[in-house]
């Protein structure tokens, strides 16, 4: 569960998410983090560590209830 400019983890590095869908999330990676983290060496199917925030999904749900 990802929300518009909400965060997400991958590989230990903190990204905004931006355009997330029901399945799938994109992030916007600028060139220092390129530079600076294995994110260069990722490919297609590749195993990455990924960490969700968790705040994001309850403030989404909350703003349902509502």
């Amino acid at each position: 569960f990802t929300v518009d400019k909400g965060s997400v983890t991958v590989n230990g590095v903190s990204l905004t998410v931006c355009e997330p869908t029901d399945n799938t999330f994109t992030v916007a990676i600028i060139p220092y983090t390129r530079e600076n983290t294995n994110f260069c060496n990722i490919q297609v199917d590749s195993i990455v560590n990924i960490e969700f925030d968790i705040l994001g999904k309850y403030i989404a749900r909350l703003k349902n209830f509502e």
